[in-house]
């Protein structure tokens, strides 16, 4: 045994004598790098040297870069690991440490013609370990003396052993060709499938101890590949001989715990503290634990933003098997009546859901102000529906209840078997003429020759895609407005009903969007509010003026048909998509 090498605590219990080892020597080598080498690039400390926390020294450098093997090809000693799973809550600095990894296997890590890579689910994820990494750089003569910087290609050169750091693009094919010798994978709760995680690893061939080193937060388990690569990396953690090359890192709060326990910090009957300091190794050091107490409160109020707490906030893995919204923060919010009458003349937005053939149709208009004052906090919503009366008959546990929603007018029950698109077109007609209706939004997946007219007769028509990506800010403003009591409903039964259904479809990165699929029952009402809350973050370069039908005017049933129906769609326009 060579002197300075003693057996490793990190490696597989049963490994054979002379087989692993921790190099103290090896150890200090990277840790010497970082700290001499590397300085801090934002806030109050930027230009200071990175001094790395106790945590990060103990539980990621040392034993990373310190456990080594020796390998008879080379005949020498060389690194352990081949894959780090660096598994934390957010703002607890692993893209920072990724930076300096990036420098340290590009002038460090005694490898001719390197070549180190930034990737992630897409170029600019990647390009923030780049972006610190060059200042990085930038701020230390050393460094900034000996390496090139090429920005508009997100490279950096160290010409004296023809190596380089690069940023990849996000995908499989940007990764062929490669030989890298370190890999950094930023956030592979992004990762829609292994595809460039394999491309990269199978990429090690010819190096001689090549490492990508991973890190992510927790994710929602949507996020299938992330998931998988958590659970193998637990299961190594808890035996290093199902994968002795995988080292793991990974602070994740115990799903049974109360998330509104702050924990204590690390002691000596708890090393690594408990609650949100296990997750959270930076608090006390670079992580303020008043910004987290901030976001409980707030999460408290709001379930998706308590999901989201749990998942980046304490590393949990977080199923949406869970219905939306709190019931009982809804119904504080429709304490106020909402009067049409007093509602005349004032500008609004509208959402609208449209049923393919013979189900709920909702028209939901979206005031800004209190029910009486146009210039309060908060938004007014005066929601209408529509159902044929077989789509009632269907319902026989719900009969009761739609007879009286019918009686006291909240639900237009129809005749015939399909949807009545007339009685929904007069109805936003008066709603045009009534108030100030600057807009609406649809769902451009199943636009209707009604929106076509609707456009025609001169009111404005906006496409909202219902992606994850459209859907998140309008299903957080709906949240945002119900903690602050400010989403005036008037505790309209249909609506309640509605939103007493809606579950969320939620992307691994907390996107998140209300889903008809996952929900059990009806959630039109919630959906066209969706739409009508995305308007609102629209640019409103000047006031829409709207001119209507002015149903002062008698139309016949055969003249809005006219209207609704060109003359070669009129019979394909009514039948069920099944005829």
């Amino acid at each position: 045994m060579n002197d300075g090498i003693v057996p490793s605590p990190f490696g597989p219990v049963d490994a054979r004598e002379g087989f692993f080892y921790y190099d103290e020597k090896k150890a200090a080598h990277a840790i010497n790098f970082v700290e001499k080498l590397i300085v801090h690039t934002k806030g109050r400390h930027a230009g200071a040297p990175f001094l790395l926390d106790p945590w990060q020294k103990e539980e990621i450098v040392k034993p990373l870069f310190g456990t080594v093997m020796y390998d008879d090809q080379y005949n020498e000693y060389v690194r352990q690991y081949r894959i780090a799973w660096l598994e934390m809550a957010r703002k607890n600095g692993k893209s920072e440490l990724l930076s300096a990894f990036a420098l340290l296997g590009l002038v460090g890590d005694f490898e001719e013609s390197a070549e180190v890579y930034s990737v992630a689910a897409d170029r600019d994820q990647a390009g923030l370990v780049y972006n610190t990494a060059k200042r990085m750089v930038e701020l230390n003569p050393i460094l900034s003396n000996r390496l090139e910087i090429i920005d508009s290609k997100k490279r950096i050169i160290d010409r004296k052993t023809n190596s380089f750091y690069q940023v990849l693009p996000g995908d499989a094919a940007g990764a062929l060709g490669t030989n890298p010798s370190m890999v950094l994978f930023d956030e592979v709760l992004t990762q829609r499938d292994r595809h460039l995680w394999d491309a990269m690893r199978q990429g090690f061939g010819t190096r001689r101890q090549p490492i990508m080193i991973a890190a992510t937060t927790a994710a929602y388990r949507t996020a299938a590949f992330a998931l998988e690569e958590h659970e193998h990396s637990l299961r190594v953690r808890e035996d290093q001989n199902l994968d002795p090359a995988r080292f793991v890192f990974a602070r994740n709060v115990p799903d049974d715990w109360d998330w509104k326990d702050e924990g204590r910090p690390p002691s000596e009957e708890h090393p690594r503290g408990t609650g949100w300091y296990l997750a959270n190794p930076a608090l006390g050091s670079f992580l303020n634990i008043n910004n987290l107490r901030a976001e409980a409160m707030e999460a408290a109020e709001k379930p998706t933003a308590q999901n989201s707490f749990r998942v980046f906030r304490l590393n949990q893995w977080v199923s949406q098997a869970n219905r939306w919204l709190d019931m009982h923060l809804w119904d504080e919010n429709g304490s106020l009546k909402v009067d049409r009458e007093r509602l005349k003349g004032r500008p609004c937005y509208a959402g609208i859901d449209l049923a393919a053939t013979g189900d709920f149709n909702a028209w939901v208009l979206l005031f800004p102000g209190s029910p009486s004052d146009p210039d309060a906090d908060g938004w007014t919503v005066v929601p209408h529906f529509w159902v044929p009366r077989p789509a009632v008959a269907k319902r026989s546990a719900m009969k009761s209840s739609f007879e009286v929603w019918e009686r006291e007018g909240y639900l237009t029950v129809t005749e015939g078997p399909t949807t009545d698109f007339k009685a929904i077109f007069r109805h936003i007609a008066r709603d045009a003429e009534t108030f100030r209706l600057r807009c609406f939004g649809y769902d451009p997946w199943n636009a209707t020759q009604l929106v076509n007219e609707l456009e025609e007769q001169g009111l404005t028509a906006v496409k909202v895609p219902q992606s994850a990506a459209r859907l998140n800010d309008p299903s957080k403003a709906i949240e945002s407005a119900l903690a602050a009591r400010e989403l005036h409903h008037g505790g309209h039964p249909v609506l309640r009903w509605m939103a007493d259904n809606v579950e969320l479809d939620v992307t691994g990165d907390g996107l998140v969007k209300p889903s008809k699929a996952k929900s059990g029952e009806k959630i039109d009402g919630i959906a066209a509010l969706a739409n009508a809350f995305f308007l609102t973050a629209l640019p409103a370069d000047e006031e829409v003026h709207v001119t209507f039908v002015n149903f002062n005017e008698e139309y016949s049933d055969s003249d809005l048909e006219a209207l609704l129906t060109p003359a070669s769609r009129q019979r394909d326009y009514f039948l069920d998509d099944d005829d």
